[in-house]
């Protein structure tokens, strides 16, 4: 099953026609209804065989929802379908509704793995989906959240300029910095940021916190025009200054990894308040994955 294949909505929407389903049916028509269901979280298969898995799911939502339960997909059904959000999801959950609220993000531009499991990587991806679509940032899936990414919501962050992060380089890089320096400076910025690199897309960037700019591949990376509070707030770019104010910074600069939190970045250690630390250094430059 696609990443697209497996949102609900756009899936409904595409095929114009509701038609009357029931054990022994086959076809698209079918394999939007299990998508449905399954967005619903009814953990199926998505095979266009309206089999006795698909009819025994079809009864549990017709049941929750006070309908005539009789396995059969009409009118009201299908209505029922289109209205239903998700369940209420947030880290440590698992399944199929996952799977599915992965897909939706995944299709708004947020590079993560659809893998069924909410973990960190999931929820910075809800955070910054929350964050560009005027929601209460709070990384749980509720009406609010579903009801945006079923009706068109837009991806991580926009600007105007079109400027997307990619959480999972993010992960990364948090997961780097507390593995070298926690939240205290080891002075190895750029072997963070190289280390976050290379778990992400496999090959190495050398070079100090000064250099890094110009040796990141530009079929992977771009430099956009886009002040530090408001990179900040989308996850996954890369930060990199020619200067600082300590002696070390003076020559090699400082590069770092945003968060996606609005405030922190991360190398080889975790900066809490990555704009308040802007002051002393010099040199800006921000680079968006693509």
């Amino acid at each position: 099953m696609t990443a697209i294949s497996s949102v609900r909505s756009a899936s409904l929407a595409a095929t114009g026609s509701s038609p009357t389903l029931k054990q022994g049916s086959s076809g698209n028509s079918v394999r939007d209804l299990q998508n449905a269901l399954r967005a619903a979280g009814h953990d199926i298969s998505v095979d266009g065989q309206f089999g006795p898995q698909t009819k025994a799911a079809v009864i549990a939502f017709q049941r929750a929802r006070g309908l005539t339960v009789d396995g059969i997909v009409g009118p009201q059904t299908w209505g029922a379908l289109r209205a239903a959000p998700g369940p209420t999801l947030k880290q440590g959950a698992t399944g199929a509704a996952v799977r599915d609220l992965q897909s939706k993000l995944v299709a708004k531009g947020l590079g993560i793995a659809v893998d069924g499991v909410f973990g960190p990587q999931t929820r910075n991806a809800v955070i910054a989906f929350q964050r560009a679509n005027g929601l209460t940032v709070d990384g749980i899936v509720g009406p609010q959240t579903w009801g945006r990414l079923n009706s068109g919501g837009s991806g991580p962050v926009n600007n105007g300029g079109g400027v997307t992060g990619k959480p999972s380089l993010a992960d990364a890089a948090r997961n780097v910095a507390l593995s070298m320096g926690g939240y205290n400076s080891q002075g190895l910025c750029a072997t963070g940021v190289s280390r976050a690199i290379r778990q992400i897309y496999g090959f190495t960037v050398w070079g100090n916190g000064n250099d890094i700019d110009n040796n990141l591949p530009r079929d992977k990376f771009k430099q956009v025009n886009i002040s530090l509070a408001e990179a900040l707030k989308i996850p996954g770019l890369i930060l990199t200054w020619e200067k600082t104010s300590t002696r070390a910074g003076s020559i090699y600069g400082h590069t770092a990894i945003t968060l996606g939190d609005g405030r922190s970045s991360a190398s080889d250690f975790i900066e809490g308040n990555t704009l308040a630390a802007e002051g002393g250094r010099q040199g800006l430059k921000i680079f968006m994955p693509i």
